[in-house]
């Protein structure tokens, strides 16, 4: 077939009216406008039809959404209300082969990041070898003395690992930062699977998109598989802070899939060194705890006293053996924004091999010739505190004002050890559908990638995992705290 033939046999592009953003990757047209192979049936279906039947599709997904109880709570909000997680009903599709890669990658980075946590509260040799700086690792507002000589089973101290990605303007996934401490967000992949399916159950079908139903299952199979040695039939639990947490709906929606008790502090007492659940039979031991709840507030015989979130002596229940916290304490040093940028040389130094993903380039202001060379730019680069999260703290320097940019300067003048400097990532864009009645149209907006990670006897990777949008126009910040909402991910067969 000659080459003009095979361009005549592609599709031609469905949705005319749909512009790709100038300089940024889109996630489902090449340059010249026609879907990309794995996109083909999305933009036959999704792309091209019409106002009224993509209102009746958000309609349906809004009133699912709502009988599931999927909310989330921004904290802050003057109304103190519920909202449905903003929803769009373009799955963003990622094809076998470069999945497989992203796959490969994200275990050899968790296991990379695993063995780091257990080194630097056991024998501390990438500290010694000063492949990473032992005052940024102790100088860490998540690095826990109280972790020191925990040794739990098999050496987990990360069960479940949530690694931010995103892909730049060639279209190349780079890891943004890590989730080692309490990630969340998978609930909400698992119910943007489970609304598709009930809205387009052709088109999945069509698609070959690989299952996510398995996640809760193979979360409790890697519980089970860090429990004390010696315990035959491990009881396990998932701690929550309670109902006024952001992330509670994910909590219940855990603890019920997996069919473990969801409890909270007051329900958890320690006793001879061991972690119980009172219930009305009496103590039941608990053996694993799946804990949601930070460090600061998980006992406070050893954290904050005035915690009544956690339990008194689970950690001494801990360096017993006789329980196993998932995450571990002191996982979120592995999030620290300064220590991200020594993961390529960590997945080097415990595994022997090269990074199979790149990161972003990362910057660390304590260097002062690094911090001058940023304060100089600083309207080039993407600023964030080392040890925030949620998007909280973030100057987008493209896009601060005169004004930001002074006080960001100050900010880095005063602490310089708390800040990072990243260069702007114009991340992918992925149609997506705004508005609402006739007014709706068909946009490109930002996005990135959330993969889960699970840790046990082995890794399991959650085929997708969760796509963030920003859904303010230009916006680069994707997080739901911050006005982001998602999309489904479908990982389709070859």
């Amino acid at each position: 077939m000659s080459e003009g033939a095979l361009q005549m046999s592609r599709p031609m592009p469905v949705n005319p009216a749909y512009r790709p953003l100038p300089d940024t990757y889109d996630e489902t047209f090449e340059a010249d406008l026609t879907p990309r192979a794995a996109c083909e049936p999305i933009a036959a279906d999704l792309l091209s039809a019409s106002p009224e039947r993509i209102n009746e599709l958000r309609a349906r997904a809004d009133r699912m959404f709502l009988r599931m109880g999927v909310t989330f709570n921004v904290y802050g909000d003057d109304a103190g209300t519920e909202r449905i997680f903003p929803f769009d009903v373009v799955p963003r599709v990622i094809d076998a082969l470069t999945w497989r890669n992203l796959e490969a990658g994200l275990a050899q980075r968790v296991r990379a990041l695993n063995a780091f946590v257990g080194d630097i509260y056991g024998e501390g040799k990438i500290l010694k070898d000063e492949v990473v700086p032992r005052d940024l690792i102790c100088g860490s507002p998540q690095y826990r003395r109280a972790a020191i000589g925990i040794k739990p089973p098999g050496g987990v101290f990360i069960t479940v690992a949530g690694i931010d990605l995103v892909r730049d303007r060639e279209g190349q996934f780079k890891v943004l930062e890590d989730n080692a401490r309490t990630p969340s967000g998978v609930s909400y992949v698992l119910e943007n699977r489970l609304v598709m399916t009930r809205l387009m159950p052709d088109l999945v079908r069509k698609c070959g998109v690989r299952s996510v139903e398995t996640y809760p299952s193979d979360l409790l199979a890697s519980l089970m598989e860090i429990a004390p040695e010696g315990v035959t039939r491990p009881t396990a639990a998932l701690l929550t802070p309670g109902p006024y947490n952001s992330a509670f709906f994910e909590h219940v929606f855990l603890s019920e899939q997996m069919g473990i008790e969801l409890v909270e502090g007051h329900d958890l007492v320690c006793v001879d060194h061991k972690l119980f659940m009172k219930t009305v039979s009496g103590l039941e031991q608990v053996h694993v705890l799946y804990r949601r709840i930070d460090d600061d507030f998980l006992d406070p015989l050893v954290f904050r006293s005035d915690s009544l979130l956690g339990v008194a002596g689970i950690t001494d229940a801990m360096r017993a053996g006789t329980v196993t916290v998932a995450n571990g304490i002191g996982t979120g040093v592995a999030d620290d924004k300064a220590v991200f940028a020594y993961t390529p040389d960590m997945i080097r130094y415990y595994l022997g091999e090269e990074p199979l993903l790149p990161i972003v380039e990362t910057h660390l202001l304590r260097d002062p010739d690094v911090r001058k060379r940023v304060i100089r730019d600083l309207d080039q680069f993407v600023v964030k505190p080392t040890g925030a999260s949620g998007g909280y703290g973030v100057l987008i320097g493209p896009k601060a004002t005169y004004r930001e940019l002074a006080q960001m300067r100050d900010a880095i003048e005063k602490d310089p050890a708390s800040f990072i400097a990243q260069p702007m990532v114009q991340l992918s864009a992925h149609p997506t559908y705004v508005g609402q009645g006739s007014n709706i149209s068909l946009v490109p907006r930002h996005v990135d990638l959330r993969p889960f990670v699970l840790l046990g006897s082995k890794a399991r990777v959650l085929p997708g995992g969760l796509t963030r949008v920003a859904l303010r126009e230009g916006s680069m910040i994707v997080n739901s705290s911050q006005g982001g909402g998602s999309k489904d991910t479908w990982v389709v067969d070859d």
